[in-house]
């Protein structure tokens, strides 16, 4: 009774917060990076020591300007995120604009269905309503609910704003299956580490050996479902632009791992050109490889 009290007030603090104007909302972002950073260190080391596994060759005055820019932006994520609460869909389709749209209107007007891959860079969360607003078709973010039910609960409403029907991960097969008779985007995160238990495909990405979520190519290669991947670029603070990159179009004549490795390397280079966006406080590396696979 006293866990729901407290969700039920962080709801409605977060509900009020979310009602500020962006720039007022991004003075609070720019205090919140001065805490995180300098008076708790939130998660610093382990963002420290992804940075330096990750770019061995840079030196620790380069790896320092990746570092505080990435809390930047995470303190101006934290807000952003607080405002989809009431943001309107006119603000987002003025700051979160997607191009070369085309070739994915075509194979919906045509009644057929899609896979979409995404990652856990720049402000995803706007794109998933972003995504629910620029297609004609039932669009399924795939999630992985929240520990707390009653927060999960709120933030899946905040998520499912402009036509998206969230689908936790575990009910992915049998949304597919549900839907199969109508036009559809199934999005899904390629950056996520599976459990240790479903830690089935090793390689290396950002120079360490990662386990890879395997979802996404099993469906597309059983489906033959189209993928494309959303690379989403931070044009300025609050605006963002989406480019719809065709990765894989024919599925079904791929090999084993072959889809995998194609999102896998895409989106290193991607956080190569700007590492600042990615979500480096997550503990992306912290199972390591069996000795049989050879890592």
């Amino acid at each position: 009774m006293i866990k729901k009290g407290i969700s039920h007030l962080g709801i409605f603090f977060l509900s009020v917060l979310s009602l500020f104007p962006l720039t007022v909302l991004y003075l609070f972002a720019d205090i919140t990076y001065l805490l995180l950073y300098y008076v708790f260190g939130y998660r610093k080391q382990v963002v420290r020591t992804n940075l330096e596994c990750a770019f061995p060759e840079k030196s620790a005055a380069e790896l320092l300007i990746i570092e505080k820019r990435y809390y930047r932006y995470l303190a101006d994520l934290i807000f952003e995120i607080l405002k989809m609460s009431s943001i309107s869909a006119k603000e987002i389709e003025k700051r979160f604009v997607f191009k070369n749209k085309e070739q994915i209107q075509a194979y919906l007007s045509r009644g057929e269905s899609i896979l979409v891959c995404s990652a856990h860079y720049g402000n995803w969360e706007w794109g998933t309503l972003g995504a629910g607003l620029n297609f004609a078709a039932n669009h399924y973010p795939i999630y992985k609910p929240l520990s707390n039910p009653f927060f999960d609960h709120w933030f899946k409403k905040v998520r499912s704003k402009f036509g998206n029907q969230l689908i936790a991960m575990r009910q992915t097969m049998r949304a597919l299956q549900a839907s199969k008779d109508k036009p559809s985007i199934f999005s899904f995160g390629n950056d996520q580490a599976p459990t240790r238990e479903e830690s089935h495909y090793w390689t290396i990405f950002m120079n360490q050996p990662s386990a890879i979520q395997l979802g996404i190519e099993k469906i597309a290669r059983k489906t033959n479902r189209p993928i494309f991947y959303f690379r989403i670029s931070v044009l300025k603070r609050g605006y963002y632009e989406v480019d719809c990159v065709p990765l894989c179009l024919n599925p079904a004549e791929t090999t084993d791992y072959e889809i995998t490795e194609l999102h896998t390397r895409f989106l290193e280079e991607i956080i190569k050109a700007e590492p600042a966006y990615w979500l480096w406080s997550h503990k992306r590396w912290k199972h390591r490889p069996p000795a049989a696979t050879g890592f």
